[in-house]
């Protein structure tokens, strides 16, 4: 069984299981299945409370396939994200790759 399978499965049991969504949206873009993982990303942006390191693997996948100005603002809103859950580290990642992409 592959890892995404293993993952698959696990969330078939506990589907709103946010670290296995994480780690799905992650292998998906191991897969190069990057719309999925994409949108995996984004739901995981829609919880709530956001799960804040959805936002900076976003960006960074956006970044990665040419579609920076795309991950502007989802580094911005994670930024926000990060900060109102008292994420200082978090914040301060996110802040560092958003200013290498200007």
């Amino acid at each position: 069984m592959s890892r995404r399978e293993q993952l698959e499965a696990m969330l078939a049991d506990e589907p709103q299981d946010t670290f296995l969504r994480y780690a799905l949206a992650m292998e998906l873009e191991n897969e190069s299945e990057l719309e999925k993982s994409i949108e995996m990303f984004q739901s995981l942006m829609e919880d709530s409370p956001p799960y804040v390191p959805a936002f900076f693997m976003l960006g960074q996948l956006f970044a990665r396939v040419d579609r920076s100005e795309e991950a502007r603002p989802v580094l911005e809103a994670g930024i926000e994200q990060a900060r109102q859950q008292g994420d200082s580290h978090a914040a301060g990642e996110m802040s560092d790759f958003l200013a290498s992409l200007q």
